[in-house]
Parts: C-alpha cells; structure tokens; sequence
C-alpha cells in the first residue's frame, strides 16, 4: 500500500489521519488514540499529544511541543518549540505559545496574547488580547495580563488577582495594595487606580484619587506616593526584556 504523505507547509512528509478526529499527523510526531485531534488541525515534527488533550479546529502543534492531560488548543491557535500545555489549561483563537514557555492548571490564552521563553501561565490566569508574557515571568492565581501593549516579562511575577494592561510593562514583580476603594497596581510604567490608568511620566499627587470617589485613599496619600515611586525607582535598575 503506498504511504501517505501531507505538506505542512515545508514539502510532503510521510503522515496519516488520525482515527479520534481525522486530523493530520505527521508520522516523525506521536498521538495517543486517548487524544482528540480535529480534521482540520495539524499536529507535526516531533511533537506529541497525549493524555485526553484535544487539537482542533485549525489549530497546530509542532516542533517538540507537548499537549496532554486534559488540555485544549483550538482555533488558529500555535503551540511549538519546546512549549508545554496540560493540566485543563486552554490556548485558543490567534494566541501562541513557544519556546520552553508553559501553560498549566486551567489557565487560559486567548486571542492574539503570546506566551514564550520560559514563561508559565497557571491556576486560572487569563492572558489574552494581544498581550504578551515572556523571560521567565510567571501569571498565576487569578491574575489577568490584558490589552495590546500589556507586557510582562524578566523574573516578574503577577498573581492574586492583578490585572496588568493596557500599555503596562512588568519587568519585576509589581506592587499591589489593596483594601482601600480600589485595588492599586504598581506597574513599570503606571499606576492602575481600579480602572483609571495614571502614566509614570505624571505627576504624583493626592489629585490622583478624587475625594468623592475615593477620600480614604486621599487621605493616604502622603503614604501611598512614597510606595509608587520607590517601586518605579525599582523597576528602572531591572534590564528591559527583550524576548
């Protein structure tokens, strides 16, 4: 019988069908019958799903990754290099996960969002938008990483339940204090006040929190300044990521 053969994109390689799916397997990369993978999704190189993970729609796993357990890629979804998604976790829509990064727990990422190097995403963070987590970085807990020009990177490590976005920059763990009206996160680059964003080129003043919305974080002001500038002064001796 003559072997099949289908062209991921870099010339015919020896493939098959796979039975739970009908989806496209190369034969250098290995698929557990446990695994679900749709008949529109590729799974090539060396890369192997196992476990009750499911690939499907027009999603890809190549290279060396790993999808296993319980976990789902979907959509136009990547997952290649060396990268790692099981537990529950979900990666989905546009997003990418590559290099040695993983994705675990029942983390999700979503949307254009793309985590790499040796980053992790667990427990039930989200990272979505076309936000980025990278280095060594860690999203974990409740936490959210949103917005397009949301990065967070180097050795920082975001959990709880903060919420960095926007245009934030996380190069090191950002300061969190909460309790009072709203939530404040200390990023890089800006405050968040609940979900007013105030730049680090601004002018820190009690005018940030307005009295009639927030007096008791008025009132603390002459505390609160002190923090966010020491933590700005902080972030600025940590080397800028550049994965």
């Amino acid at each position: 019988m003559e072997k099949m053969t289908y062209d991921f994109g870099f010339g015919p390689v020896p493939a098959h069908r796979h039975a739970n799916g009908g989806g496209w397997v190369a034969d250098s990369a290995r698929v557990d019958g446990t695994a679900f993978v749709g008949q529109q999704a590729q799974v090539y190189d060396k890369a192997r799903v196992y476990g009750e993970a499911q690939v499907y729609g027009e999603a890809q796993v190549y290279g060396e990754a790993r999808v296993y357990d319980k976990a789902q890629v979907y959509g136009n979804a990547r997952v290649c290099g060396e990268a790692q998604v099981y537990d529950k976790a979900r990666v989905f829509r546009m997003a990418r996960v590559y290099g040695e990064a993983q994705v675990c727990g029942e983390a999700q990422v979503y949307d254009k969002a793309q985590v790499c190097g040796e980053a992790q995403v667990y427990d039930k963070a989200r990272v979505y938008d076309k936000a980025r987590v990278c280095g060594e970085a860690q999203v974990y807990d409740k936490a959210r990483v949103y917005g397009g020009e949301a990065r967070v990177c180097g050795e920082a490590r975001v959990c709880g339940e903060a919420q960095v976005y926007g245009e934030a920059r996380v190069t090191t763990t950002p300061l969190m204090i909460s309790g009072l009206e709203y939530t404040i996160t200390v990023c890089d680059n800006q405050v968040q006040i609940g979900c007013k964003t105030v730049p680090a080129t601004a002018q820190l003043s009690a005018d940030m929190f307005p009295e009639e919305t927030c007096p008791v974080l008025r009132a603390c002001a002459h505390t609160l300044i002190p923090l966010i500038q020491g933590h700005y002064a902080r972030a600025a001796q940590v080397e800028v990521c550049r994965d």
